[in-house]
């Protein structure tokens, strides 16, 4: 492996750390925005401020490099011909996890707007979508199963 190969990883797994931590801590800040923020316009305000800021300087910026490193990486490691099982598997976790980011990028557009509906329980439950996905990557990319 060539020093530029293993920096690219280096910077992938740093991005994709730092992605992960946004996708955690979003859907936290929700459940408090649903909960208390529609009690006092001023906390409401608050959470806007908070959500987009981790949006805008974590988790977007994070992602990309994410998603760039990743794809560099399967062409700097020759897999751009026929892919392994397991790693088309990891690639349709990580559509799925560029998916629930879209999805908590909408919400935060309703936050803001002062629409949205959704309980403090429906984004407990949300919360849980990117743990699943961060398990399913994690095997397929450590133990390889397919």
């Amino acid at each position: 492996m060539s020093d530029s190969y293993l920096w690219a990883k280096t910077v992938h797994i740093l991005a994709v750390i730092s992605w992960m931590a946004g996708l955690f801590y979003l859907p936290r800040l929700f459940v408090y925005h649903a909960e208390k923020g529609r009690a006092s316009a001023e906390l409401s305000e608050t959470f806007k401020v908070m959500e987009h800021r981790l949006l805008k300087a974590i988790m977007r910026p994070a992602g990309l490099v994410a998603v760039l490193s990743g794809l560099w990486l399967i062409w700097a490691g020759g897999w751009y011909g026929p892919l392994p099982v397991w790693l088309w598997l990891k690639l349709a976790a990580v559509g799925g996890m560029v998916i629930y980011h879209g999805v908590l990028e909408r919400h935060a557009v309703r936050f803001r707007n002062d629409s949205e509906g959704a309980s403090g329980r429906y984004f407990r439950i949300l919360n849980e979508v990117p743990t699943l996905l961060l398990v399913g990557i994690v095997i397929f990319v450590v133990v390889k199963p397919f």
